[in-house]
């Protein structure tokens, strides 16, 4: 399976920056743009950030689920299909870490899109929401069009799904931390234990940053 690619030249961040607490922030990932507004007759230059567009999907229960579900969540994503015989297993024993972690927190989330929509209609979804251990509303198994989640995939900074000569399915096995306002602040190898610790640990950092505790 392909690794994230190593995004030298489309990913800019910021640095580091402390916060009243003392604790350090987690960089923005993603393309940002200077956005110059007048405030009180004066022009003040300020950053744009890349953050995450809109889509529209359904759930493992049959419900709708956009971008708007997600207003005042942070949230991890990451791509999948139900009959992946190889990371997804890896990758969805791990991502129970996380949802154990904060399974009962309302304001974190976790997505999955499915990248075979095709085969993983609503009902195969609960099927592996069910074998998971999965319930309520905190991990969304995720089906839309194939060309939308295929093309959505791209601003979360992943490479873009991709079928061989076998109709088998190639994705990067990353997980995508997102914020409150849609920007990208972390990816983690989904397969790799270390990695996801460092998840739960970057989320905690995350909730405590002041703009996500107010959602602004």
């Amino acid at each position: 399976m392909k690794k994230l690619v190593a995004a030298v030249v489309i990913i800019f961040t910021y640095s580091a920056c402390k916060f009243n607490t003392g604790q350090t922030a987690l960089p923005i990932y993603g393309n940002r743009t200077p956005v110059t507004k007048t405030v009180d007759g004066k022009n003040v230059t300020d950053t744009a950030y890349q953050t995450i567009p809109g889509f529209k999907t359904v759930n493992q229960y049959g419900d709708s689920i956009t971008n708007k579900n997600l207003d005042g969540n942070i949230y991890v994503a990451d791509f999948f299909f139900t009959t992946c015989p190889s990371i997804c297993p890896v990758m969805h024993r791990n991502m129970l870490n996380v949802y154990d972690a904060f399974k009962a927190e309302k304001d974190v989330k976790i997505i999955s899109y499915s990248i075979d929509p095709k085969h993983d209609s609503v009902a195969i979804l609960k099927k592996y929401a069910d074998k998971l251990g999965v319930t309520g509303n905190t991990w969304w198994l995720l089906q839309g069009k194939k060309e939308d989640i295929y093309k959505l995939s791209e601003s979360y900074l992943v490479t873009k799904p991709q079928e061989d000569a076998k109709q088998l399915f190639i994705h990067d096995g990353y997980f995508i931390l997102v914020d409150k306002q849609k920007r990208i602040r972390g990816t983690y190898d989904g397969t790799q234990p270390g990695q996801v610790n460092n998840l739960i640990a970057d989320i905690k950092t995350l909730k405590a940053e002041p703009d996500q505790i107010t959602g602004k």
